[in-house]
């Protein structure tokens, strides 16, 4: 990172949404001496990385929520973002307030269940809370049944059976592979291996018929989940672990012209959405051909903040080329499985690499904070 620039006053970045992209944007304009404001609101930044420890440990959520506010000071604002005004340059708050802006990084990210995401209005205490209430209704529950088996689910499975080895965990997935897609197979072949090998019972080509009906997060004497394929199972605990979709409620209306199927903002290599060369959309909701993870939103990050500033010097902007896959998969603190560069790694390298501490010192280093202990 180079020294700081001297700007005029007519810049001035906004920043929306205060994620893994979202804060690691915040903090290279900080670096930089670009006037920003962040909008999240959260008053505190969410390591939803490691959300699914947090409901199964009490004690964990606190180090997963950081606040916003001691980082960026008066750069920072809790609203909701509810639309912009493209013609004026203006991000729109649910407040009644107007942002100007000069550049605009859009970083809203993707909305899903709890635990896995955390999308309310919310102070910080009471966001820790409703994960502690969340270990409580765990430590409840006799049978839980996890629905989803995509990353999330099969890592909140490997979680429960990692903390709660007498606890019964059945996880029903729609697919016979579990895990992402753009996984190798031998990779998912693994996750399989390490979830039966720590005794959940595998439901698969399965889909919950009866969903609608269901308490989600809450303990239950008996809660009767039914499959497509006729089975039944009593349980005391059903968390859903799918459903993620793109937030692109703050941008929809004033760029749906601009939006792809899934709801991600069409960019061009540079990360600047189709048709504007001042807004740009890093993480989830870039249309990038990619898996969305906090690791691309913040080599995404890196990207855009470069363009903003060598605009602001009239220089060539830089380009962004999705690289090999790199996904690791914590299945619970002792276990982990993914790849590296598109090649498989050992259970030991993503246990050291990921499964400890699920680089939840990572984002308190970004925030320039002291994670408690």
């Amino acid at each position: 990172m180079g020294s700081q620039i001297s700007v005029d006053a007519s810049v001035h970045v906004v920043v929306v949404g205060g994620g893994f992209g979202g804060i690691a944007a915040a903090s290279q304009l900080q670096s930089w001496g670009v006037p920003f404001t962040l909008v999240d609101m959260r008053d505190s930044f969410h390591h939803n990385v490691a959300a699914l420890r947090a409901s199964v440990q009490s004690g964990f959520a606190k180090k997963t929520f950081i606040s916003f506010a001691k980082t960026f000071g008066d750069s920072f604002r809790q609203d909701l973002v509810v639309g912009l005004d493209l013609e004026k340059q203006n991000v729109l708050l649910q407040g009644g307030e107007a942002l100007s802006y000069s550049h605009l990084i859009l970083a809203t990210g993707s909305t899903g269940p709890f635990p896995g995401k955390f999308n309310q209005i919310s102070n910080l205490q009471s966001a820790i809370e409703a994960y502690e209430v969340m270990v409580k209704q765990v430590q409840n529950s006799q049978h839980i049944v996890v629905v989803g088996g995509g990353s999330a689910g099969v890592e909140m499975a490997a979680e429960l059976k990692t903390d709660y080895p007498e606890k019964e965990v059945t996880l029903i997935h729609s697919k016979v592979p579990l895990a992402d897609p753009e996984l190798l197979p031998c990779v998912r072949q693994e996750v399989k291996e390490i979830l039966l090998q720590k005794g959940v019972e595998l439901l698969l080509s399965e889909r919950v018929s009866n969903l609608e009906e269901l308490p989600l997060n809450e303990c239950r004497d008996s809660i009767q989940v039914k499959t497509d394929k006729g089975t039944q199972l009593a349980a005391n605990l059903v968390i859903l672990c799918n459903g993620i979709k793109i937030n692109s409620s703050a941008y929809s209306s004033a760029l749906g012209d601009q939006m792809a199927d899934n709801g991600a903002l069409m960019v061009n290599d540079h990360l600047q959405v189709q048709g504007f060369s001042n807004i740009y959309a890093i993480g989830d909701c870039a249309n990038v051909k990619e898996p969305k993870m906090a690791y691309h939103a913040g080599l995404h990050a890196n990207v855009v903040v470069t363009n903003i500033v060598n605009s602001l010097k009239q220089k060539p902007l830089k380009t962004y080329k999705p690289g090999a896959l790199t996904f690791l998969l914590s299945m619970g603190r002792n276990d982990g499985v993914g790849q590296i560069s598109g090649f498989y790694v050992g259970r030991l390298v993503v246990r050291f690499a990921k499964s400890r501490d699920l680089f939840v010192s990572t984002s308190w280093k970004t925030m320039r904070q002291t994670a408690p202990s």
